[in-house]
């Protein structure tokens, strides 16, 4: 427990400080966010500084290399697709600041980077033996055998995309992420303390879980509403890698949906919002998809929206929590 608590308070305040002197760097290179027009709230934002992510994102890999296993070939792997799907988040953000519009990487792009991280994420699972899967709310494992590679690459995608998608307001990738990875953490750290057999004192994973959480509260110090930087593509794609790396590898993939529902919630809304576009000609769900664009539309503030989506995120994983 002393080393994750260690390592927390080391993310957190190199968060908060890299994200300090970040903040003037991205406004000397004019590195701001362009905002799409058909969201008439966040006129007024156009010009923010974006790619903030990219402090939490060191924030939380130096602090994890320093406190964490390095021998721990799952704790590598995890470490190599952050950084990955924060590379194409990079790239995307760049090419968007460089045009000066909301036009990065177009979406076959995306999908192809994507695409093939995921597939090697579930190769690498395969080959590393990594195939059992936890049952939630049971003390129950199961096999996948060969089947974990198209599962894992199923969740890698879907989890990038989710949180992508849920990266819409002030705080609210930041905190519904930094919710999810406390309560990922504990459930891992859990689970390794039930096994015996582990000669480390600390999850390797569940401590970058740990590390990730808490270099999103130094980002929120300038995230929330009003937020002075974005943590754009580069933060959302990278916390999208990490919740599936440290999800499959720990053998928790059935957990995400429960603890990450509200990430589930951005995706459904949206899916829903599109199917039922198509079939009506015209006709919509919500004001906005996801759904949060719908309730700032009702009138709801960004803070109140980012705190629901957060506070949500903390009871599921309490509910997880209760099961193990």
């Amino acid at each position: 427990m002393k080393t994750y608590v260690l390592a927390a308070i080391s993310a957190f305040i190199l968060s908060a400080l890299f994200c300090k002197l970040l903040l003037p760097v991205l406004k000397k290179l004019k590195a701001g966010q362009n905002i799409l027009s058909y969201v008439k709230e966040h006129e007024k934002k156009s010009g923010t500084p974006t790619m903030g992510g990219l402090s939490f994102i060191f924030a939380a890999l130096i602090s994890a290399c320093l406190f964490g296993d390095g021998s721990d070939r799952r704790f590598v792997a995890a470490l190599a697709l952050g950084l990955a799907y924060a590379a194409v988040g990079f790239l995307d953000d760049f090419i968007k600041i460089k045009r000066k519009n909301n036009l990065g990487l177009k979406a076959y792009q995306k999908i192809i980077f994507q695409s093939v991280a995921a597939v090697l994420a579930g190769i690498y699972c395969y080959k590393a033996e990594l195939t059992a899967l936890r049952l939630p709310f049971t003390q129950r494992q199961i096999q996948t055998g060969v089947f974990i590679v198209p599962l894992a690459a199923f969740v890698f995608l879907a989890l990038v995309n989710a949180v992508n998608l849920t990266d819409g307001l002030d705080a609210l990738a930041g905190g519904t992420g930094a919710a999810y990875f406390i309560f990922f953490g504990l459930i891992i750290a859990i689970q390794r303390s039930k096994n015996t057999s582990y000669a480390a004192p600390a999850d390797a994973l569940a401590l970058l879980c740990f590390c990730l959480a808490a270099s999103l509260f130094g980002f929120l110090l300038f995230n929330t509403s009003p937020a002075s930087v974005f943590m754009g593509d580069t933060g959302s794609l990278s916390l999208g890698g990490f919740a599936a790396a440290t999800s499959v590898f720990s053998g928790n993939a059935l957990y995400v949906p429960i603890v990450g529902i509200m990430f589930v919630v951005s995706v459904i809304t949206v899916i829903a919002q599109v199917i039922y576009y198509k079939a009506t000609k015209g006709g919509r769900i919500f004001l906005m998809a996801p759904v949060h664009h719908h309730f700032q539309q009702k009138g709801y503030s960004e803070c109140k929206i980012s705190f629901a989506y957060a506070a949500i995120t903390s009871l599921a994983g309490l509910f997880a929590l209760a099961f193990l």
